[in-house]
């Protein structure tokens, strides 16, 4: 008896967890304060939690006074960390690379978060989120100019190919996603070029600022990691 109940609290507590990591993403948008869209279709539905519940998680979130200044830098830089899905260590790393380049600092970095790969790959419309483009990278389904690539941080040059591999092209997510991507036009982004029929796309330019947004000041981002 007492074996069956442990069984059934640890069934119950798992559950829980996993009900808890599905809400977690959309409590990042609302901690934002804006869509950060990393739930996929579900973002652009009725049932998205930031248009029903546009403020902040918590008992106390409609009660808090306006934020410092470290406040503010801090929000601009977790929001474009969780826009693209990286943690921490990673995020900082592409701003170290992007503080160490000539040119303007915010081109540099958004140019080399949105030529991951599996950022392209969501771009191109293979994929409803980041977090599920980082999946059929990890799983071998991508290829980069004809060769296998399985890591999604992989830099994309221009002129390079993503294509899906043969043998993975039978599965029936990539044959779902060949039709919903015939049938049903998706926004492309004017820096890639998408063959719908190949299941292929092609990096045609680097965007920077003035393409993407992010919605986070960069410069905020810059104050934050110089304090």
């Amino acid at each position: 008896m007492f074996y069956c109940s442990l069984i059934a609290i640890r069934h119950f507590s798992l559950d829980f967890l996993i009900m808890n990591r599905s809400d977690a993403k959309c409590k990042l948008c609302r901690r934002a304060g804006k869509k950060l869209f990393l739930k996929g279709e579900r973002c652009f539905s009725a049932k998205c939690a930031f248009a029903k519940k546009p403020y902040a998680p918590g008992q106390h979130s409609r009660q808090g006074g306006p934020l410092s200044e470290y406040g503010k830098q801090l929000a601009q830089k977790q929001t474009m960390k969780r826009f693209y899905g990286l943690s921490e260590r990673q995020f900082r790393k592409y701003f170290e690379n992007a503080k160490n380049k000539e040119g303007k600092f915010g081109n540099i970095l958004i140019g080399s978060l949105e030529t991951r790969l599996d950022n392209l790959v969501y771009r191109l419309g293979f994929s409803e989120s980041r977090k599920q483009a980082r999946q059929l990278v990890g799983h071998g389904f991508l290829l980069v100019n004809d060769k296998p690539v399985d890591i999604p941080s992989y830099s994309v040059k221009l002129g390079d190919k993503i294509g899906f591999r043969a043998s993975r092209e039978n599965r029936a997510c990539v044959r779902s996603l060949r039709e919903r991507l015939e049938n049903k036009k998706k926004d492309i982004p004017v820096w890639v070029e998408l063959d719908a029929k190949k299941l292929e796309g092609k990096l045609i330019s680097v965007p920077g600022e003035a393409e993407v947004n992010p919605e986070a000041d960069p410069q905020a981002i810059v104050e934050f990691y110089s304090r």
